[in-house]
């Protein structure tokens, strides 16, 4: 059984240096006759008192079926084939991989090809955040037309969702605009902390109309946006101090997922941050409706 091995296995009979660099130095049978199966029984073997005798002449030799040796999944015979992808995206990878088999292999009737591994499981990852989202999403909007009541204002909150969404996807794109499963993560995180900002800003407009007894006019919009500016700006440059070590190792093993993540939320604080400060008041002046009236009846 040593010999077979030794034959058709392989086996490290000395180690050759190049360098710093060493070599496994192993003894194996011609490769025209390992995959010839007829050749199995005449290979030679030497006994203990230097007898060579066929293999065949000491076992029977015969080809099988095999069973216990195919994998089976599902009472289907079952055949992986794997890769490692480098260099390039894994989803475009197994894309343009499933698109050639399905156009130029053929397989026989009953045998058909799965592509399952890391892109399968991605994609249920992905499918489960945007389904988690989607009722989170739906919490968040019931929850803000109970607090603001006027449709108007609570449209003022989300607009700092596009805001945020141009830093995130800036941020994707100069770091080789691949969608990763951190950073769909960092998006969801990046929307939370974007909207609480916006949420502070617009509820400061209506404590000023109604506590303060200011008349809603610019004035009114600047104080109100220079009074939050000192409270948004710390929670921004917390958050990116506290995230800036992931970001910077974001290539490095192990940080697969908070990478991206740290990357995307930096991208969305910076131009949410600046827009939610500037452009947000605008809006509010224009189309939000702050009178002590209306909002003390409401």
């Amino acid at each position: 059984m040593e010999a077979v091995g030794t034959a058709y296995q392989g086996t490290t009979v000395a180690q050759t240096y190049e360098g710093n660099r060493v070599f496994d130095v192993a003894v194996i049978l011609d490769g025209d006759m390992r995959r010839d199966p007829s050749a199995v029984g005449s290979l030679m073997l030497t006994s203990s008192a230097g007898q060579r005798v066929r293999l065949d002449q000491l076992a029977n030799v015969y080809e099988g079926s095999g069973r216990a040796l195919i994998a089976h999944e599902g009472t289907r015979r079952l055949q992986t084939v794997t890769c490692d992808v480098n260099g390039r995206d894994l989803t475009s990878f197994v894309d343009e991989a499933r698109a050639a088999v399905n156009s130029k292999v053929k397989f026989p009737e009953g045998t058909y090809a799965v592509f399952t591994g890391a892109t399968e499981a991605r994609e249920q990852a992905q499918h489960q955040i945007l389904l988690y989202l989607l009722v989170a999403a739906a919490g968040i909007l019931l929850l803000l037309a109970i607090v603001f009541r006027r449709f108007s204002h609570m449209m003022l909150v989300l607009a700092n969702l596009p805001f945020a969404l141009v830093g995130g996807v800036l941020a994707v794109f100069s770091t080789g605009g691949l969608m990763t499963i951190g950073s769909m993560v960092g998006f969801v995180t990046l929307f939370g902390i974007t909207m609480r900002n916006s949420m502070m800003m617009i509820s400061h407009f209506e404590h000023l109309v109604t506590h303060e007894g200011l008349i809603w006019n610019r004035d009114a919009a600047i104080q109100g946006a220079s009074e939050r500016l000192i409270p948004i700006l710390m929670t921004a440059i917390v958050t990116a101090l506290g995230l800036l070590p992931l970001a910077m190792g974001s290539g490095e093993p192990g940080r697969e997922i908070e990478g991206p993540m740290a990357v995307v939320i930096l991208g969305g604080l910076l131009t949410s941050t600046a827009l939610n400060l500037l452009v947000l008041p605008t809006l509010a002046l224009r189309f939000g409706h702050f009178s002590k009236s209306e909002l003390v009846e409401e």
